[in-house]
């Protein structure tokens, strides 16, 4: 019986000194050290590990369309920087074609305006606009909001994230932010290399910057790789789509879309708003060969009467060497974010 009690007390005993887990909560959103300060104004919106899990639902589930097939994840795949890999045009509901191609879901945090045109200045109501959309989801954002009121699972995850059952749009739409405020991109070997955690270029990617710095930085500025303007990069004109001109109904905009951020570049392919390149080397030869001139064309793109930007067949590359560091296979791998 004594030996009983003894192991009984040594058992206590190890159970006590048993390091107990840690409690510090798990930190969801940090701005990286070569980062400049967020755009969006995160004390409106505090992202909580219960409201990132709920928007991670919300993203990931058709109910959000009028049939119940198309997700928010349908267009924005993690392993191709959330786009639509493959499709030069999305595909949403009955399969039907949208206008443009999908933008990376990324770094959104640092942006205050959305879509190919800006045509949405608050990320909070970016999800209204493919929920809406006839050829995305083709719902009503009322009708999501009574679904998931019904549905067995959310009024539950909702309580947890807010503290109580209560389904509002507000709520809906910023639990939504939460988890897309939480795809930050910020661990590419280019992202090592400047803060000096042991990234190495090689030569080629070193040269390929040195002519980035020189012939693109100018648009794909800074540690974001855009400077958020809108462009006429010279396309042929396709179609009717008529870029920022849609939303501000300015000529000078006539033509015009938005300089895209660069990073996780060459998993994001096709390229352009409407994916007509397939290749990274096919973007470039449009820069060096096949700028047109239509209305609105970028005055960067025209030195000394002639336009586009002069690249030698060894710059273009060096430079598609270095695009290539900017791969942040952290980001593309994270478990927090993939689809359940």
């Amino acid at each position: 019986m004594k030996h009983f009690l003894l192991l009984g007390f040594l058992l206590l005993l190890v159970v006590g000194c048993t390091p107990t887990e840690s409690t510090e909560p798990e930190i969801l959103f940090r701005v990286p050290a070569n980062f400049p300060k967020p755009l969006y104004d995160l004390e409106k919106n505090p992202i909580t590990k219960d409201g990132f899990e709920l928007g991670k639902a919300l993203f990931n589930d058709p109910i959000l369309s009028r049939d119940l097939t198309i997700s928010c994840a349908e267009c924005h795949s993690q392993p191709s920087g959330f786009t639509h890999h493959g499709h030069d045009l999305s595909h949403g509901i009955d399969n039907r074609k949208g206008t443009r191609n999908s933008l990376p879901v990324q770094n959104l945090a640092w942006e205050s305006e959305f879509f190919w045109d800006g045509g949405v200045g608050d990320l909070d109501f970016v999800p209204i606009a493919p929920i809406e959309n006839p050829v995305e989801m083709d719902e009503k954002t009322g009708n999501v909001l009574e679904k998931l009121r019904k549905s067995p699972r959310y009024p539950a995850m909702f309580k947890r994230a807010y503290g109580s059952e209560e389904i509002t749009s507000a709520r809906f739409l910023k639990s939504l932010s939460q988890f897309m405020l939480t795809l930050v991109s910020a661990d590419s070997r280019y992202d090592k290399f400047v803060r000096n955690e042991g990234g190495t270029l090689t030569p080629d990617e070193a040269a390929g910057l040195t002519v980035f710095k020189q012939k693109c930085a100018s648009c794909h500025a800074g540690e974001l790789f855009t400077d958020r303007s809108y462009r006429n990069n010279g396309l042929t004109i396709q179609g009717d789509d008529a870029g920022r001109y849609r939303i501000t109904e300015n000529e000078a905009d006539r033509n015009k879309f938005r300089v895209p951020s660069l990073r996780n570049v060459a998993v994001t392919g096709p390229y352009m708003h409407d994916g007509r390149f397939y290749t990274l080397e096919a973007v470039l030869d449009h820069y060096a060969e096949g700028v047109q001139g239509t209305p609105n064309l970028d005055s960067l793109l025209i030195k000394n009467g002639q336009r586009g930007i002069a690249l030698s067949t060894e710059e273009k590359r060096q430079v598609i060497a270095f695009l290539k560091t900017l791969t942040d296979d952290t980001f593309l791998k994270d478990k927090r974010f993939s689809t359940p």
